[in-house]
């Protein structure tokens, strides 16, 4: 994608001050990053710490591919944060149907420049007790199958040990490794002149949520649930924080 100066300075900005704490904080593995398309795509993650942007940030960005996030509307007003996020093109938000499709626009545009959009189909960090991936949103597959975009799945470990889910310090030491591989794109070919009806994109999107958590089980060397975690089942919101049986939010997951 073609950057405008400002982008570009900004991201260098950025990544002068963030690569060298990722590197202090802990090392890193980077497997299959030949997978990634030379044109626009969308980068398809696993989330389970509130530091997964940075890990994925940072690999894509030593790709020399500007990453470009589907981000909470609300962290575009925080101050200092706010103009950064701007000024590198992310892409803000909003729980409404109008704010919805306005970045799901914006996100088109980048992919068609050739960029790089990432988002997290789970919508927001897992409630799995394991940190396994979760029931997908749709919006990843329906932005792939409007635009025939590429969606790359991918998986990481070792960051939640650095920084646990919900966690309210760093745990630097003895230092961690973290993990990330990418996959091939998932294949969507099946879906081509369906209707984008809930069915179609359901379907889609259990097929973009079975990539990922396939590269979590390799790198995790376990098998993961038989059934995917879903928290209208466990009556927790899709959205924001969660308090799990009683516990404060993030307690127990230290350890996984």
């Amino acid at each position: 994608m073609k950057e405008s100066a400002k982008s570009r300075a900004t991201f260098v900005f950025i990544a002068g001050v963030v690569r060298p704490l990722m590197n202090l904080m802990m090392s890193k593995t980077w497997e299959g990053t030949e997978k990634l398309p030379a044109g626009g795509f969308i980068a398809a993650p696993n989330h389970c710490t509130e530091i997964d942007p940075l890990v994925v940030g940072h690999m894509l960005y030593n790709q020399k591919r500007a990453p470009h996030f589907l981000a909470k509307a609300t962290l575009f007003k925080v101050p200092g944060l706010g103009p950064l996020l701007r000024a590198t093109k992310q892409v803000p938000v909003e729980r409404s149907t109008a704010g919805a499709n306005r970045s799901l626009q914006v996100a088109q545009e980048i992919v068609a420049e050739g960029g790089a959009i990432i988002i997290y189909p789970e919508g927001t960090l897992t409630r799995d007790p394991g940190l396994w991936p979760m029931k997908g949103h749709t919006g990843a597959a329906r932005l792939a199958l409007e635009g025939g975009i590429p969606v790359v799945p991918i998986a990481h470990w070792g960051a939640h040990e650095v920084f646990p889910r919900y966690g309210k310090r760093f745990h630097l030491f003895p230092r961690k490794r973290s993990r990330v591989v990418v996959g091939d794109p998932v294949d969507l070919s099946a879906f081509k002149g369906r209707p984008l009806d809930k069915a179609t994109l359901g379907e889609a999107t259990e097929l973009i949520m079975d990539a990922i958590t396939d590269l979590l089980a390799g790198l995790r060397g376990e098998q993961p649930p038989a059934e995917r975690w879903d928290p209208s089942k466990q009556q927790q919101s899709k959205h924001g924080r969660f308090v799990d049986r009683g516990q404060q939010p993030g307690a127990g997951t230290e350890a996984q």
